[in-house]
């Protein structure tokens, strides 16, 4: 089957067992996104927010239902094949950013070419473009606890775009930040992902992190709504 769209979901379920009990989370959840789209997902505490984008990004797999990314059916892959897919194609930023603490920046933010097997001088000078981008190379060989909570997400914005991925993906990522700093990050994200054209579909709780976007998108009682109405 063909699908039309940049993304798409279709008919999206995800439970989890509690107990006994099957609590659903996602049932029955439809979106289309449109190439080079922003787009915000907002919703209660415990609506499947995050959920969502784990099955997007591969990282969980739905109970039923299909997403195609650029007509690749990720639904269909196997445990191995999505791995391999999401470190090509997809980049995640995360609310508590997950550098890992035993690298230097700057091997923080390689690491997802040396996965994907890209030459280390190649991947360096990657690497490189984007700390400066984010405006960070001169912090290359610090460990990320000598980073403030803004500079770890800037580093993540960068490691997150620097395999060059089809889409972001964002979960809360002003959520652990303050207010100031926070705006700050949004409009590195906004700018980073519209400069290079790259899908960003975002999970959030800020108006303002939703106000970037180009389209928001409500999670409730497991399914998405389009516009989002109060």
């Amino acid at each position: 089957m063909k699908s039309n769209g940049f993304l798409r979901l279709e008919n999206l379920t995800k439970c989890f067992t509690e107990g006994e009990r099957a609590r659903p989370v996602l049932q029955g959840v439809d979106a289309t996104i449109q190439r080079g789209e922003l787009v915000a997902i907002v919703g209660k505490s415990g609506s499947g927010k995050s959920t969502l984008l784990n099955l997007i990004s591969g990282i969980d797999r739905a109970d039923s239902g299909r997403i195609y990314l650029e007509g690749q059916e990720l639904t269909s892959l196997t445990d191995h094949q999505r791995t391999l897919f999401r470190r090509q194609n997809i980049g995640f930023i995360f609310q508590f950013f997950n550098l890992l603490p035993t690298l230097r920046v700057l091997e923080n933010v390689i690491l997802p070419l040396e996965l994907n097997g890209v030459d280390h001088r190649q991947a360096r000078r990657r690497a490189e473009e984007l700390l400066d981008a984010v405006g960070l190379l001169d912090r290359l060989n610090t460990f990320p606890d000598r980073l403030s909570g803004g500079e770890q997400q800037r580093v993540a914005i960068a490691r997150a775009l620097v395999h060059d991925p089809v889409l972001v993906l964002a979960d809360e990522p002003t959520g652990n930040l303050d207010e100031e700093t926070g705006r700050q990050v949004l409009m590195l994200l906004d700018h980073l992902t519209r400069q290079r054209r790259k899908n960003l579909l975002m999970v959030t709780h800020s108006q303002e992190a939703a106000s970037i976007s180009d389209r928001v998108l409500c999670l409730r009682e497991g399914r998405l709504a389009n516009p989002c109405d109060s």
